[in-house]
């Protein structure tokens, strides 16, 4: 029997606690015993976040967060800045495009951050930017993006900022009210350890503002609706009790190990696995801005493609390869939620074992060996 470890950039492994958690028998959104733990979730949420606004959820994957922010904050006509250094920053501009919202896009070299100055450059250029839309990672390559210098780049010129932070929050520190973040979301199926199907939204008082005069058509995604509701601990339509009951369980064990702990570990398993992968002679994909959600690296001569196949297949460990023109050139690993110092060193150790197989040269073990050198320091 092959054991199967999931170590993709989501969705990510979820604990026994919160599956057990979810397989209670399920109870009325309409009662005080849902009321109840969703007033729970509301307060952890906030923290998690940051905020003193309320986030709210959403049963959707975290793209509905990204339709709900477009098509609360703008109207069909208004202008956006669509940071595009990857796959998902490609996204913004097809939602915004969707809704009738002009996208000005600002392409990003993949595996590169983007600079706050060239974001300065073209909102001097540009007129009437209402907003901009950007991730905090780019989960398609790994970079994490300058937030807090972003916040005050878009303020400077009257623009507010909606961060997609589905590999963001709960990774490392985001705090919305401190930095001024207008919107942030995130999805379940990351760092908060939970399946896919909860989408996570927080306005700011900007954001709000523009919500009053928005135009663009919405209905199950209508903030200001959903917002009333969630302060009564409710939903504007049927809750997705199960995820709402293992976010509940989730955030619980965030709490207990401490939001700082959290963010400390992800770091540590990043760097060790950093420097695993110049042991074995592989290059990062996103050198100079890695986030600590997940490292993409390139795959050199190798098919990175074989490399996840081969991994998943033989080894019994999912990870994930590159999408559109990255696809075969890299692959990633996960270092989100519910992965631990062991977790990552097991991934090394299959990935060793594949590419020396694939005749990748190296000395066996050195990746090993690095990533555990930072574990023990860490």
């Amino acid at each position: 029997m092959l054991k199967q470890y999931l170590m993709t950039p989501g969705p990510t492994m979820v604990p026994e606690r919160v599956l057990l958690a979810m397989a209670r028998p399920i109870i009325h959104h309409r009662t005080p015993a849902y009321s109840a733990i969703l007033e729970e979730v509301r307060g952890l949420l906030k923290e998690l976040f940051g905020t003193q606004q309320e986030v709210l959820i959403f049963a959707s994957t975290g793209t509905g967060a990204m339709v709900a922010s477009v098509c609360n904050l703008l109207s069909p006509g208004d202008r956006a800045l669509c940071i595009r250094a990857g796959k998902f920053g490609e996204r913004w501009s097809e939602i915004c495009e969707a809704h009738g919202v002009e996208a000005v896009n600002l392409d990003v070299e993949w595996g590169c951050a983007v600079a706050p100055g060239d974001v300065e450059a073209v909102l001097s250029k540009e007129k009437n930017i209402k907003a901009i839309f950007t991730q905090a990672t780019e989960t398609s390559t790994g970079v994490k993006h300058p937030i807090k210098e972003l916040v005050e780049v878009a303020h400077k010129h009257d623009a507010v900022i909606a961060v997609d932070g589905i590999t963001g929050v709960g990774v490392f520190d985001l705090p919305m009210d401190e930095w001024g973040i207008d919107a942030l979301l995130t999805g379940s199926q990351k760092a908060l350890m939970l399946p896919p199907g909860l989408a996570l939204l927080s306005f700011g008082d900007r954001a709000w503002k523009l919500a009053e005069s928005s135009k663009c058509p919405k209905f199950y995604f209508d903030c200001r609706k959903e917002n009333k509701k969630i302060k009564d601990n409710s939903s504007a339509y049927t809750s997705p009790v199960s995820l709402v009951i293992g976010l509940k369980e989730s955030l619980t064990i965030m709490k207990e190990e401490g939001f700082d702990k959290v963010y400390g570990r992800h770091d540590l398993l990043a760097r060790a696995t950093r420097a695993a992968v110049g042991a074995i002679g592989l290059d990062l994909y996103a050198p100079d801005s890695p986030s600590p959600a997940l490292t993409a690296v390139k795959s050199g001569s190798m098919d990175g493609q074989k490399i996840v196949g081969t991994m998943r297949d033989v080894r019994g460990v999912a990870i994930a390869g590159g999408q559109a023109q990255a696809k075969g050139k890299i692959f990633r690993i996960s270092h989100m939620g519910y992965v631990d110092r062991w977790n990552t060193v097991m991934t090394i150790a299959a990935l060793e074992q594949t590419i020396k197989e694939m005749g990748h040269s190296f000395e066996m073990g050195a990746g090993m060996k690095a990533a555990l050198e930072v574990i023990s320091g860490g």
